[in-house]
């Protein structure tokens, strides 16, 4: 997915999952939990990453990255 978006937000959205993966508690980070679900989105732009984080290991696992549209279908 990420080979097809645009070297501009193909590098938005990999800075940011970066971030995530150091600090998902960063304020600098648009984080919020999804209503009636496990998941949290990040926000990137227009883009929308769909992520779930186990915070007893560490872990966090990104279920999608679409366009804010599609996201949360």
């Amino acid at each position: 997915m990420l080979q097809a978006l645009s070297r501009t937000d193909r590098n938005r959205i990999t800075e940011k999952i970066i971030l995530l993966g150091k600090n998902p508690d960063n304020p600098m980070l648009d984080i919020k939990k999804l209503q009636g679900q496990v998941f949290f989105r990040l926000r990137v732009g227009q883009w929308r990453i769909i992520f779930d984080r186990d915070d007893t290991v560490k872990i966090i696992a990104i279920e999608k990255i679409k366009p804010r549209g599609g996201a949360y279908k």
